[in-house]
């Protein structure tokens, strides 16, 4: 998928030409030093507790780095690591009580039908399998005690978490990264003097099931298998495999633990697997994949294994940089920079803030791993909160929102296969609960992409999940423009359209088509329930994908009947409606201003604004006025993702100066966490991505045909530049801007086409061939190509 968009690009291997070399023991020294680093969260103690670690990741394998000095931890994932084993939770009796749900809304008796749900309609069991983690590595250094001039500090321009002190006098330096070259998590333990390190080295895990075991003379094997969850037994086995290398000294085996004593320094590499293969597979072998995986990366020098590392995190995390201006600020530690953000006058920052998301998802999400979930891949709970799988009524798409404009198309990839998965277990689904065609998947699902309505009735009757996943890959086409990756996923999409079409029933009251039963994530109307037919943001989602499938259907010639069928259909969903008091409407009805939370941390029926793109200011001005009237009586203060969201939305409505208001919220002590971790609380992603999102989406801002330049600049930003920024139709955009107007921006386009740019009611239309630039200027009152 690398080349279906912008990234990749001149400026970005200019920059990373420009940077200083990693050269050896240095680990990243560009961004690391003294506290001087842009790109550097850095602490000068170590963590207390595990939302002060530092995380570290492949995609596949994560770590978090809490710093210790005697002692250490590093807490480990694997991100196929979940409970269970394959399943079907499809409710047997819910075919059968569907017509009586519907009946029963259609008549307004709401609290029945969400009963009726909550006995027939619900997974067996109710709750999906957790995501669990995989063990940790402990380190006992016997010679360390009093330490001084300590630092820790995560160096997100390398994704080398480094920490520093002096103990006894001798320099202890730690350097850890998660290599995604060769699939290993690597340290190194080095002093300043020789033959003065002495630390005992040993694997760890909750899991009931495991045994640690000698793996040749220098190593650890921890062997194990995962739990029961629910009433589903644990399917899989897992493995985790250490070799330790000194330099040096002596090693000796003490029980399941290895001491080595006076080295000069020691490297230790970890492998880690599971014998998941696959939603409905668990035959794999997970002590052959990591033996092979630690031999190859044992071959290789701790130098090599750094560069390439390095070398790989850098071709994605070096597209896009921000430089919002420098402050005395940045020169803090990064969690006291948080606690005082809210005072002002630290925009670097954002930029930490917006770079840390960028490096999450690389982090999180590469090709071949799994998805992002609730947590990224970083958990230390058996029983995390909400399971810590993927919640898809607005968790899981908030994780991706920051790709595309940031231009990390590759990170998709492990969304786009768990959606073809899920159109394989979401066709049983829908067959099984709605004698349908097509595939459906409610508002959760997990490693086993289950796609039954699970939780309770008043969460998980929302059949819209997967269709709202599928605008991820549109924007993935839309940003790349590549029409073989358009025919690669109409699959989906097709067969999404075909659910609905075959399910949307004609309501009675309105004698609009709508979803029944559905509801608007998570909240409960004013009827004692949740269930309703056609919420304003299902008609909204299906206007979407049916406008979509049609524009595929046009541009492949293909199924041209069914395009037909669905632009009928498109005509007939709910309208947007404005209630009584100038809102948008939730709901079919003008039930907004009598609901049970008025502060209720779900936007839903603001989907039109963002992320899609319906409702704006320039071509709906007075839905738009509705959708900020929504937000107003919403209220600013949320979860941690709630907020994140909220930054779009005012960015969306060109409110600059709210936005920069709720981000204040978002990156203050009470949402973000020591380690840049959003607090839900507890700790979610999704707030994080939606941050990272939102404050691009102030700078720059891509849909209806047109690139809008600075459209949300609030005036704490006055001077400030942008480089290596995706827009729609396959180009990338460079941009700067002093006293708060643009001073120049560069459009490269990949494939060629029509741009339009718009800045503070100035408008230019470009006409560029593949691989042409063009450079802008404000001259005279307008915009003008240099």
């Amino acid at each position: 998928m690398a080349g279906l968009g912008c990234a990749g690009t001149a400026a970005a291997g200019m920059r990373e030409a420009m940077a200083s070399p990693i050269g050896a023991g240095s680990a990243g020294a560009t961004a690391s030093s003294a506290g001087e680093g842009a790109l550097t969260l850095w602490y000068p103690r170590p963590a207390m507790q595990w939302v002060e670690a530092l995380p570290l990741g492949n995609g596949r394998l994560g770590a978090m780095v809490w710093g210790g000095g005697k002692h250490e931890r590093l807490q480990l994932n694997e991100d196929t690591l979940y409970a269970g084993g394959p399943y079907d939770p499809t409710p047997p009796e819910a075919l059968a009580a569907l017509p009586e749900v519907r009946r029963l809304i259609f008549a307004g008796r709401y609290a029945e039908a969400e009963a009726l749900v909550q006995a027939k309609m619900m997974a067996r069991p109710m709750k999906q399998m957790p995501y669990q983690p995989l063990g940790d590595l402990a380190l006992d250094f016997i010679e360390v005690s009093d330490i001084g001039e300590y630092r820790r500090e995560l160096d997100l321009d390398s994704a080398v978490a480094v920490t520093s002190f002096h103990s006894r006098g001798v320099l202890h330096r730690r350097e850890t990264f998660v290599s995604p070259v060769d699939q290993c998590i690597a340290v190194r333990l080095s002093g300043d003097k020789p033959g003065r390190l002495r630390v005992r080295i040993g694997l760890d895990s909750d899991h009931r099931v495991t045994e640690v075991v000698a793996d040749g003379d220098d190593g650890l094997l921890l062997r194990g298998r995962n739990g029961a969850a629910f009433g589903i037994d644990g399917r899989l086995r897992f493995a985790l495999r250490l070799r330790v290398l000194p330099k040096g000294g002596r090693m000796q085996r003490q029980g399941d633990r290895i001491e080595v004593a006076d080295v000069d320094e020691v490297v230790l590499l970890l492998t880690a697997a599971t014998s998941y293969r696959r939603y409905d597979d668990v035959g794999g072998d997970p002590e052959a994949i990591t033996r092979e995986q630690l031999d190859a990366a044992a071959r290789k020098s701790w130098q090599a294994l750094l560069d390439d590392h390095v070398a790989e995190h850098r071709r994605l995390f070096r597209r896009v940089s921000i430089d919002l201006g420098r402050t005395p600020a940045a020169d803090l530690p990064t969690d006291e920079r948080v606690a005082r953000f809210a005072e002002g006058n630290d925009p670097a920052l954002a930029v930490l803030y917006h770079q840390f998301g960028r490096y999450l998802l690389i982090c999180s999400s590469r090709p071949g791993s799994q998805p992002a979930n609730l947590q990224g891949i970083w958990n230390d709970l058996l029983s995390p909160p909400w399971e810590s799988k993927y919640t898809i009524n607005i968790n899981t798409e908030m994780n991706y929102w920051p790709s595309e404009a940031n231009a990390l198309s590759e990170c998709i990839e492990p969304l786009e296969r768990m959606l073809f998965d899920l159109a394989e277990t979401g066709a049983h689904t829908a067959k099984a609960m709605y004698g349908a065609p097509g595939w459906v998947v409610h508002h959760n699902t997990d490693l086993w992409r289950r796609t039954a309505p699970v939780d309770g009735a008043k969460w998980g009757m929302w059949p819209l999940g997967g269709a709202w996943l599928l605008q991820q890959l549109w924007d993935r086409w839309d940003y790349g423009r590549d029409p073989a990756y358009l025919k690669k996923i109409w699959p989906l999409f097709k067969g999404a359209a075909e659910f609905f079409a075959a399910t949307l029933v004609e309501d009675p009251n309105t004698g609009t088509m709508v979803t029944v039963p559905s509801l608007s994530p998570e909240n409960q109307h004013p009827h004692g329930a949740s269930v309703c037919a056609g919420p304003s943001m299902d008609a909204q989602i299906l206007r979407d994908l049916f406008g979509q499938c049609i524009a595929i259907s046009e541009m492949l010639d293909v199924d041209r009947d069914f395009a037909r069928r669905l632009a009928t259909l498109r005509d007939r969903l709910p309208p947007h409606r404005i209630g009584r008091a100038g809102q948008l409407q939730e709901w079919q009805e003008d039930w907004d201003m009598d609901a049970p939370e008025m502060d209720h941390r779900h936007v839903s029926h603001l989907y039109a604004l963002h992320p899609s793109s319906q409702i704006n200011v320039r071509d709906t001005p007075d839905l738009a006025a509705a959708a900020r009237k929504s937000l107003e009586i919403r209220g600013d203060e949320a979860t941690g993702w709630g907020i994140g969201w909220r930054i779009n939305l005012w960015a969306r409505l060109w409110d600059g100066e709210r936005a920069y208001k709720v981000l204040g919220m978002l990156l203050g002590p009470s949402r973000t966490y020591p380690n840049l971790f959003d607090a839900h609380p507890p700790f979610q992603i999704d707030g994080n991505f939606g941050g990272t999102a939102g404050i691009l989406e102030m700078l720059v801002q891509s849909w209806g045909g047109s690139i809008f330049l600075l459209p949300a600049l609030p005036a704490a930003w006055p001077d400030g530049d942008v480089e290596g920024v995706c827009v729609r139709n396959s180009a990338r955009l460079d941009m700067a801007w002093k006293g708060g107007r643009l001073a120049r921006a560069t459009l490269h386009s990949a494939r060629g086409g029509r741009y339009q740019l718009v800045h503070a009611g100035r408008t230019l239309e470009l006409d560029l061939v593949a691989g042409e630039s063009a450079t802008v200027r404000l001259h005279g009152g307008a915009m003008v190509k240099a």
